[in-house]
């Protein structure tokens, strides 16, 4: 795996690379890196050819102007602009999978197929928008690194804190450093997003939805609601997973990665 790097409007922008075959770009979510990804790529870059950003401020992303959906899709098309891509595959999680879907609004004629990893195409609710500005305000009294050891843990689903702890551990202890004002611009950039979900109607693109059966983040009704919008759906419901099923449940996760790659070449 190689890290290359874009740099827009003097800030810089790192994305990694593996593998080789047809383009897939793999949007990490809120408080992770691209590091999250790390149990897809041994097997998926052995056929494809894996791009994996940092999202500015994650990672070794510097924090950009514009982190909205918006601006994230923008810049992932000038990673797949960099990498000459015609077409490509775009899977996101949580956060990147929100970002995808500004991405499918405005570039869907760059798409194979798109996917919605533990994700939504609905706005918040009003709800969901309140517990976030909450969020906001504890950041802003205790900082990110307090706010992340809190709210991270909730991820997991309880069987998973219950029959593997320790993968829970080793997580919390690779979390990535984030500044106060990356966390807080995600979040508001969260609350701002439009419903998309009329896109999932209109699209002839096929479209992934791995759902955690036990996801407090999104709720469970609403992806399966959201799965039988596409024409063309693969769905696959983790049973034991979380938030987090690309840890939680990597096997099952892979093996829904792979057959929507290998049967959306035939699409």
């Amino acid at each position: 795996m190689t890290t290359k790097s874009i740099s827009l409007n003097n800030r810089v922008i790192t994305y990694k690379v593996a593998g080789a075959g047809h383009p897939v770009i793999l949007l990490h979510g809120f408080g992770e890196d691209s590091n999250v990804w790390q149990n897809q790529v041994e097997l998926l870059e052995k056929d494809y050819h894996l791009v994996i950003p940092d999202i500015p401020g994650s990672g070794a992303s510097e924090l950009t102007d514009d982190v909205s959906m918006e601006g994230i899709a923008a810049i992932v098309k000038l990673i797949a602009d960099e990498e000459e891509f015609e077409d490509f595959v775009l899977i996101g999680h949580s956060m990147g999978g929100y970002a995808a879907m500004a991405f499918v609004e405005k570039y869907a004629s760059m798409l194979k197929g798109f996917g919605l990893f533990h994700s939504s195409a609905y706005a918040d609710t009003e709800e969901k928008k309140s517990t976030r500005r909450k969020g906001i305000e504890f950041i802003k009294e205790h900082g990110a690194a307090a706010f992340l050891e809190t709210s991270t843990p909730n991820l997991f689903s309880d069987k998973t804190k219950e029959s593997n702890p320790d993968l829970v551990k080793d997580f919390m202890q690779q979390l990535p450093e984030f500044s106060n004002a990356a966390l807080i611009e995600y979040y508001e950039a969260m609350i701002a997003r439009p419903d998309r979900t009329a896109l999932l109607s209109q699209t002839k693109l096929p479209v992934l939805f791995i759902i955690g059966e036990h996801d407090k983040a999104v709720p469970f009704e609403d992806s399966l609601k959201q799965s039988s919008l596409p024409a063309i759906s693969f769905v696959t419901i983790l049973n034991n997973a979380g938030h987090m099923g690309m840890l939680e449940e990597p096997e099952k996760s892979n093996q829904a990665l792979l057959e929507f790659l290998r049967q959306g070449k035939r699409i």
